[in-house]
């Protein structure tokens, strides 16, 4: 049986912090979710405040994540627990771990954050993503889409790196109001507007994404590779 055929498929979203698995395709998950995959969120980076890691403050952030996961309704998480803000120093910090939980899961489908995202920990998922799952090695990988994280992806200015270019709209008129539910989840990550990390801003982007598509609401996704047999 193909892989598309089967009836249930192995989801993995691969998150630089807690929170961007909300902002780039929680309402993506919830659509595997209601469909019967198994998704698995893969969080790299713990969370620093004001350029420091304070443990306490990162167990509410986990706390806040595991709140989000119910009302998403997936499967399972896990936390490499690598530092926040400097994950572009060494690609291979990244790789080893995430290497290791990848070739474990097998997962068919993957989401990574869009590579040339303004946060530099987005732009070093993509790449250790990129390496991770490059078709020699995971050929159980039969679909790669990069989301896009509003306050990452579209305030990188244009200095010669490709922009994030929509190829997948999926439709998310029923799960827009759980997806700002779950983002309501992180209490010290909501912004208020005009800021694009607030429950206006996400519902200002679904739309916009939606009618570039003929859609009430929908979530934007950049496909990487699709292999099919």
């Amino acid at each position: 049986m193909a892989w598309e055929e089967r009836t249930s498929k192995k989801v993995m979203v691969i998150a630089p912090h807690l929170d961007d698995e909300v902002l780039g395709c929680g309402a993506t998950i919830m659509r595997h979710v209601q469909k019967g995959d198994e998704i698995c969120v893969c969080f790299i980076a713990h969370r620093v405040y004001d350029h420091i890691y304070n443990q306490e403050k990162m167990d509410v952030e986990i706390e806040h994540s595991k709140q989000a996961k119910k009302i998403l309704g997936y499967n399972q998480q896990h936390f490499l627990n690598l530092p926040d803000e400097r994950l572009d120093n060494c690609l291979q910090d990244i790789i080893i771990p995430l290497e290791d939980y990848i070739y474990d899961v097998k997962p068919d489908i993957v989401y990574s954050p869009f590579i040339f995202d303004n946060n530099q920990d987005h732009r070093a998922t993509a790449q250790a993503v990129q390496v991770v799952i490059r078709p020699a090695s995971s050929q159980f990988v039969y679909r790669w889409l990069m989301y896009e994280t509003p306050s990452a992806t579209e305030q990188a200015p244009y200095a010669g790196t490709p922009s994030f270019k929509p190829t997948v709209y999926i439709n998310i008129e029923e799960q827009i109001k759980m997806k700002i539910e779950a983002l309501s989840c992180y209490e010290t990550e909501l912004r208020k507007y005009p800021h694009p990390r607030s429950a206006e801003g996400i519902k200002a982007l679904a739309m916009k994404r939606g009618m570039e598509a003929g859609m009430a609401f929908a979530e934007a996704l950049m496909l990487l590779r699709e292999r099919n047999e």
